[in-house]
């Protein structure tokens, strides 16, 4: 079979550009037919190289089943990349649902593609812009509220069980699987769209521009979303393509000075100190107790909500008061540390996380999930504890 007759069969461009020519075939990240085409085309095209919409990360989940085993679970937590480590794992428990219900594992295509270039000796060059990124890029991107809803969505998708409805999987396979993953709110969000898809589309443009070597033909493989973004680029972007990358994989970092933080903290001392001035010792301390009873009370319901070894509730409890004073130290970060080293997860663990992450029960069975949710029910209970102290503080302050 020739690849112009397996070609003809599947969505695909070619662009010829600075004497390269990319022969850039179009896949649906749930079937069966486009790992066989993927296969038919690397075996008739002699081609120089093999381009994957993958990143190192991706990758590496695809094609090593023991990757999660060897996470550093207390370095994520200490780095402040909890909550990205959250919405890995909703992605890795939508794709093993997908894979159970359509017997495929998703991107079953590009682990094909990439498998084939490995065993042939044919370079392989990864694409894609680190889901990390992406992932940074998006919520960089979006409003107070808009973050909100989508963190909101995100933590919902983590313990939905049910099949993935028909429409859902027509639309992966002409679409993307970041964008499904990101449900409703990526339709509705223009924001977010150009994020996920057109960024990307011409990241991986700039990559394929910047490709190293002697290659003369190459073949990308890509999600079916992306062929016509991605060929309208790569014929018409004359940007630099490395500066290109770095521009799109920079990350705003947030502004140096909290000032949110700030304010909260001057107003809750501001009004502790009131109550000692004009209430004397009695109202101070009253004051005083109610910022303190409310924050340790409410971090530790949610601690208890997350199942915490009574340790790490006690950890992030008597953490909960200095929290306004220590920003970037949440209290959940010292609840998940204590956590980690009361229940240390098994290796065992770490290999059923895409199975356990599907269902909220396993999320409370598994130890690695069980930190997560420590973390994040422990933060937003002192979040809960700081608002309704500073609600009780106003209240004494108006008697």
């Amino acid at each position: 079979m020739t690849i112009d007759s397996i070609l003809a069969g599947q969505p695909h461009a070619i662009v010829e550009r600075d004497g390269v020519r990319h022969t850039l075939l179009g896949t649906a990240h749930v079937s069966k037919a486009s790992v066989d085409a993927v296969c038919a085309a690397i075996d008739a095209g002699g081609f120089d190289a093999i381009a994957v919409e993958l990143d190192a990360q991706r990758l590496q989940a695809l094609t090593d089943p023991e990757a999660l085993a060897k996470l550093d679970l207390v370095k994520v937590i200490r780095d402040g990349k909890v909550a990205l480590f959250a919405a890995n794992l909703g992605l890795a428990a939508y794709q093993r649902r997908l894979a159970e219900q359509l017997g495929i594992e998703p991107g079953a295509e590009l682990k094909a593609a990439a498998t084939e270039a490995q065993a042939r000796g044919v370079p392989l060059h990864l694409i894609d812009r680190d889901v990390g990124t992406t992932f940074r890029r998006v919520s960089a991107g979006l409003g107070w509220w808009a973050r909100a809803k989508l963190g909101a969505g995100l933590a919902a998708s983590l313990f939905v069980s049910e099949d993935v409805g028909e429409d859902e999987i027509e639309k992966l396979k002409q679409g993307d699987m970041l964008e499904s993953s990101f449900g409703e709110f990526a339709k509705d969000s223009p924001e977010l769209y150009a994020r996920l898809i057109d960024e990307r589309d011409q990241y991986m443009a700039a990559k394929l521009r910047a490709t190293p070597g002697n290659a003369k033909t190459v073949l990308a493989v890509v999600g079916a979303g992306h062929l016509q973004g991605l060929a309208r680029y790569l014929r018409e972007d004359t940007r630099d393509p490395d500066a290109l990358c770095v521009e799109l994989d920079f990350v705003a970092k947030k502004r140096r000075i909290p000032w949110f933080t700030i304010v909260f903290t001057t107003l809750i001392l501001c009004g502790i100190g009131w109550g000692f001035w004009h209430g004397g010792f009695a109202l101070g301390t009253d004051v005083l107790k109610q910022w303190v009873l409310w924050t340790v009370g409410m971090t530790a319901v949610g601690a208890l909500l997350a199942g915490a070894n009574p340790l790490s509730l006690l950890a992030g409890a008597v953490s909960a008061p200095f929290k306004p004073f220590r920003p970037g130290m949440p209290s959940g970060m010292f609840a998940a540390l204590v956590e980690v080293r009361m229940r240390k997860p098994a290796y065992g663990d770490f290999l059923a996380l895409r199975d356990d992450a599907q269902t909220l029960g396993g999320w409370y069975r598994n130890r690695v999930t069980r930190v997560v949710l420590v973390f994040m029910l422990t933060c937003f209970g002192t979040i809960a504890g700081e608002w309704l102290a500073g609600l009780r503080i106003i209240g004494k302050l108006m008697h």
